[in-house]
């Protein structure tokens, strides 16, 4: 709540009762005691005096008082005069005016909703992206994976299933693009489930986040489920999004049933539903620990629990292996069923494990004393070991980041940070609060120590992951950054904007300077403004929009990757992701829109920013 002002809810309350209407009754009984209060100022000499004068004028004003319309007959429905005066005029009721909030109250009414027309034309804004990108999408790549708009053509680099069409479609359910949610719809009615029984190798992890999640978030929004949550009478039943996800994941199992472990295998060939390794025998630790959320969702909704139940077995076998501080490498061996390696990183091939282990436990109800409680055990040693880990300070101005160890806990620290990190700042917060606001999480007594320091460290690094924006001149992140601290520094790698506070901070080698589109800090700014309500995290969002529409709209349709964001005008690479569609705008539109739509104590958001439902008990 802001400061007090001088207008407060006491002349709020004041002013209100003094408009409210009152009967004649009362007014008569309240003047009665008003009268009795008071002197009796009748029985002295002055006082009959003044009131003889009083009545003496109020009889000249109803005698001499004559309108124009003295002699007309009185009519039906008409007040009547008397000696030219109506006496509506004299019995009118007082204006009544709409009550009126204190600054503090007005503030809270505001919360949670769009009435600001600033930030309803800036998602306005991008809603109209959504679209321009869309359309580039339709017009020259429609049914492949992904949109290259400078090329004007289509790319098949996700298995062929159409992954942008998929991943674009709740975004649209979600924005009220109906006329998108129609031909996307469309396209998986007639298109997808031919593809998944022709189409040979997908990466399981990558096809479950992005296809699957994509469907079955589709499935629930567009009214499947008994969900009351229908954003779209466009499109075809939810129960054809529910049958294409239910024949994906069928053959997806094959991972899981390959394997001799209950850790699955990274590759499945789609059209004869078998698995095997990725080349080098390893897979993913993110990559296996991060499909749970969509298979528990799509044995709920089928009813069927083989699906949930090879997922799950994941998690509960990574429970029993040893741990650096609840930090764990980014390889781990199918065959072996054991970590490969010490490498440990929140980055690339680590990340969404310790996402998945809060909102996993978030999904199925988030309770302590639940079958489910490991794994928020496991994510509140992970975070713990975070903090002692792999947190540091930069110098000279002190940003918070997230380090890496490259060569386990007693190698050397690195100070590289990717910008798929930046997830980060939104899982602890949202691991804190629960999707509660923080306000009435404190409140309602939620919140424990440790959960108070989650989100001190969450807004702290959600800084310096902006900041990682603001360095650059184009005003967009690089993939990959690295922070000046005492024993790590390098000379002439700045990021292009010698005006930022922070040019020194951060340090950006030639190979790291691409901008993929990616959705990682916006998806942190969204959580914090959701679950803080400090407006810089929509400043800084659109911002970062303004910077995208700046630098990566392409004229003939669609948006691109960009090769350099330390240089103006930057060399822009031929690749529209299918995630600027499935999430970095969506997030960006959540950011900038209403908190009952997608509320987070209701939904988890998949890594791939689908949303699906928290069961509730």
């Amino acid at each position: 709540m802001s400061k007090s002002l001088p207008y407060s809810v006491k002349d709020v309350n004041y002013d209100n009762a003094k408009f409210r209407h009152r009967s004649p009754l009362k007014v008569l009984s309240q003047s009665m005691l008003t009268l009795s209060t008071k002197r009796n100022y009748a029985s002295c000499s002055t006082g009959k005096f003044l009131m003889l004068i009083l009545i003496f004028g109020i009889g000249c004003l109803l005698l001499i008082s004559k309108g124009p319309n003295d002699s007309a007959p009185n009519e039906k429905g008409k007040v009547t005069f008397v000696g030219g005066l109506r006496l509506g005029k004299l019995l009118r009721k007082p204006p009544r005016l709409p009550p009126r909030l204190s600054p503090d109250e007005g503030q809270l009414r505001a919360n949670g909703s769009n009435s600001d027309p600033k930030w309803a034309a800036r998602q306005q804004s991008v809603k109209d992206a959504f679209d321009y990108a869309w359309s580039g999408y339709r017009k020259y790549a429609m049914g492949y994976d992904e949109l290259m708009p400078i090329s004007q053509r289509g790319v098949d680099g996700l298995g062929g299933l159409g992954a942008t069409v998929v991943d674009a479609l709740d975004t649209a359910m979600i924005m009220g693009h109906d006329h998108i949610v129609s031909e996307a719809g469309a396209w998986v009615e007639a298109h997808l489930l031919e593809r998944i029984s022709q189409k040979d190798q997908v990466n399981l992890f990558e096809t479950t986040i992005r296809v699957l999640g994509g469907l079955l978030s589709a499935y629930h929004l567009s009214g499947g489920d008994n969900s009351t949550m229908n954003m779209t009478h466009n499109g075809p039943k939810p129960a054809v999004y529910l049958n294409v996800a239910k024949d994906l994941a069928d053959r997806l199992l094959s991972a899981f049933s390959s394997s001799p472990t209950p850790v699955p295998y990274s590759d499945v060939i789609l059209r004869d539903s078998t698995a095997h390794p990725a080349p080098g025998g390893m897979s993913s630790t993110a990559e296996v620990a991060s499909v749970q959320l969509e298979f528990n969702y799509l044995s709920a909704v089928s009813g069927d629990p083989k699906y949930s139940t090879e997922a799950m077995k994941v998690l509960a076998h990574i429970k029993t292996l040893p741990k650096t501080e609840g930090l764990v490498p980014i390889y781990i061996s199918p065959q072996s069923g054991e970590f490969v390696g010490e490498n440990i990183r929140l980055g690339s091939r680590g990340d969404s494990y310790y996402e998945y282990l809060i909102k996993v436990w978030l999904q199925q109800g988030g309770k302590l004393n639940s079958n489910f409680t490991y794994l928020h055990d496991m994510y509140t040693e992970a975070m713990k070991g975070v903090r002692h880990l792999l947190v540091r300070k930069s110098i000279p101005k002190g940003l918070v980041f997230v380090g890496e160890l490259p060569y386990g806990s007693k190698g050397e620290f690195s100070p590289k940070m990717d910008h798929l990190v930046c997830f980060l700042p939104g899982t602890l917060a949202l691991g804190a609060t629960k999707g509660l606001t923080k306000e009435k999480a404190l409140a309602e007594n939620l919140l424990s120590f440790e959960d108070l320091e989650n989100l001190k460290l969450a807004e702290e690094l959600a800084k310096a992951c902006f900041e990682m924006y603001e360095v650059t001149a184009t005003g967009l992140a690089p993939e990959i950054a690295y922070f000046h601290t005492e024993e790590y520094s390098e000379d002439g790698l700045e990021g292009g904007n010698k005006s930022s506070m922070y040019a020194k901070d951060i340090i950006i080698h030639q190979a790291d300077r691409h901008n993929l589109l990616r959705p990682e800090t916006v998806e942190s700014l969204f959580v914090l403004y959701r679950l803080t309500k400090d407006t810089k995290y929509r400043d800084q969002g659109w911002q970062i929009f303004e910077a995208f529409e700046k630098y990566t709209k392409v004229k003939t349709g669609g948006y691109t990757s960009l090769d350099d964001v330390t240089e103006v005008p930057p060399l822009r690479r031929d690749k529209m992701e299918t995630f600027f569609l499935g999430e970095t705008l969506k997030y960006l539109y959540l950011l900038f829109g209403d908190d009952s739509v997608i509320p987070l104590d209701k939904f988890v958001f998949n890594t791939e920013a689908h949303p699906l439902p928290i069961k509730h008990t």
